[in-house]
């Protein structure tokens, strides 16, 4: 693995496009050779990057040190080698890790070794030739003719050569990997990193090499090297991620860079110019804020993780919690517009019930967690036991608003089942009887508590903190569970920070199994398809 600073000398790649034979050979063996850092520095950040996009990498460390003061200090190498490097190193000087296939970055968060991953760009594999080479090139039996000289990253190294043996193996039922395999023993040279391949091809050392299409593309090279494209690579392109390191001691600067080099107006344009497909990012804001709208009933299970996560991330959540026929009627009153309007970025509701009602405006959700409905009754009093006994004479009641918060809506949708809603309304109109509507699940259990009501219709979860003065009446209905769902709008600017903030709440169950919630998330090592990534 090779170490370089972001101010040091030209890359050898493209040195190697100025220079003569004799100084290409030279400059290829510095491309390995380890050369010392100089003293860490609290302004300082430490990035492992995959050689296949060390030029844009730095060119946009460069002018995030000269916009914000912080040096970024980048490690090159194979992603493979870097993340054997990291494992290595776990407790050392590391802040971030991109790796050129998302493979990768995953497989460092499995090891414990990376928390939050950013996605960045695509890119596909390709064969290169140089630009004026007149030999047929048209099909993988042709890649592997007799005498071509091949230049192929290596598997146990880098991103692209791990791809290859991972698609050329599952090929039309034939190994195709061996034969590529066999083919550069024989003829050919497998190297440690994406640039040395297209180096080979550039100085004339082999026929041909497989890199990145990217690779091709990049300012540097592109009057020099030209792209075919063959069936066999032609499958899901790789995705270039970057990973925060759990060794890093400053993770809030970490992400702040990460947020940089994957934001649609500072890095992935850059990317971009450098041939790579980059992802929609999010804009690029200092310190991000994202608004959340959250159903009253979610507050104890979230609080603690949203301030964890606004402390980690380095920026702003500004939630806003309240009955969801209230948050979604501030939501229609905008139509869908930007946060600045009073939109918001992401919305978790109290109930499927509510997010259904503003679904033009989020992308497509996940399901959390699921609450059970429960009468709340003053501890020991039997004077509740069922649904039916709220309308009987004499008997205080409290519901929540329909039209205000998700427990009315349910509570309706509950009660309406059980042939029992419109008889609770005309006891609502008796004089002398009290049948009180909430305009959150908030509010309910403090009027059981005070002696206001009798009974109120609320989530167990609202009971847990006053178990010495409440007791709860067991509801058996197909109807006596609230579903909370997850949701990002289309129209927020900071997606993927939404996304990262659904993936901190993926990631603590215990946070809603001790506020009375079942966690309905499956570990992310088991999930697949639908909801938020």
């Amino acid at each position: 693995m090779s170490d370089r600073r972001r101010n040091g000398k030209t890359n050898a790649l493209w040195t190697l496009l100025l220079g003569s034979g004799a100084t290409v050979v030279l400059l290829i063996a510095m491309l390995s050779a380890w050369r010392p850092s100089p003293v860490a520095t609290a302004d300082k950040l430490v990035l492992y990057c995959a050689a296949g996009v060390l030029e844009p990498v730095e060119r946009i460390a460069a002018k995030y040190e000269e916009e914000y003061g912080t040096a970024v200090e980048v490690k090159f190498g194979g992603s493979n080698s870097l993340l054997a490097q990291i494992e290595l190193d776990k407790f050392g000087e590391g802040d971030l890790y991109l790796a050129g296939d998302d493979h990768y970055t995953a497989l460092a968060v499995e090891k414990g070794l990376a928390a939050e991953t950013l996605p960045v760009a695509h890119m596909r594999p390709v064969v290169a030739v140089a630009a004026g080479a007149t030999f047929r090139l048209d099909s993988f039996d042709a890649l592997l003719g007799e005498g071509m000289r091949l230049s192929v990253p290596n598997a146990d190294e880098t991103a692209l050569g791990r791809a290859l043996r991972a698609r050329l193996a599952a090929t039309g039922g034939e190994n195709k990997w061996s034969r590529l395999e066999n083919h550069v023993r024989e003829h050919g040279v497998f190297k440690p990193t994406v640039p040395d391949v297209a180096a080979d091809v550039i100085v004339g050392n082999v026929d041909a090499g497989i890199v990145w299409d990217a690779t091709v593309a990049m300012p540097e090279v592109r009057d020099k090297l030209r792209a075919v494209h063959l069936p066999e690579f032609e499958a899901d392109p790789n995705l270039v991620t970057v990973a925060v390191l759990n060794s890093s001691p400053r993770p809030a600067a970490a992400l702040r860079f990460a947020r940089y080099l994957a934001a649609r107006d500072r890095g992935l344009p850059v990317f971009e110019q450098h041939g790579l497909r980059p992802v929609e990012g999010d804009v690029w804001e200092e310190r991000p804020r994202l608004r959340f709208f959250c159903g009253a009933v979610n507050r104890r299970a979230v609080d603690e993780v949203v301030a964890a996560f606004a402390e980690r991330e380095g920026v702003d959540v500004d939630v806003k919690y309240d009955g969801c026929g209230i948050l979604t009627g501030q939501m229609k009153a905008v139509d869908g517009q930007d946060p600045n309007l009073g939109f918001p970025d992401v919305y978790m509701a109290c109930d499927v019930y509510y997010l259904e009602n503003v679904k033009q405006w989020f992308q497509e959700a996940a399901n959390v967690s699921d609450v059970e409905i429960v009468i709340a009754v003053p501890k020991g009093s039997t004077k509740v036991q069922s649904p039916e006994d709220m309308i009987k004479p004499g008997v205080r009641v409290a519901v929540g608003e329909p039209s205000q918060c998700t427990i009315g809506a349910l509570t309706r949708r509950l009660l309406e089942a059980e042939g029992l809603w419109e008889k609770l309304r005309q006891k609502q109109q008796q004089e002398g009887e009290v049948v009180v509507e909430k305009s959150s699940s908030a509010l309910l259990v403090p009027d059981v508590i005070t002696g206001h009501v009798d009974a109120a219709v609320a989530y167990i979860s609202d009971t847990l903190a006053s178990r010495d003065k409440v007791d709860v009446v067991r509801i058996r209905s197909e109807h006596n569970r609230a579903i909370q769902p997850f949701g990002i709008a289309r129209t927020s600017e900071h997606k993927h920070l939404g996304r990262r903030l659904f993936r901190r709440i993926a990631a603590s169950p215990e946070a809603f199994e001790c506020a009375g919630f079942r966690f309905r998330l499956a570990p992310p090592q088991e999930r697949s398809g639908g909801g938020v990534p």
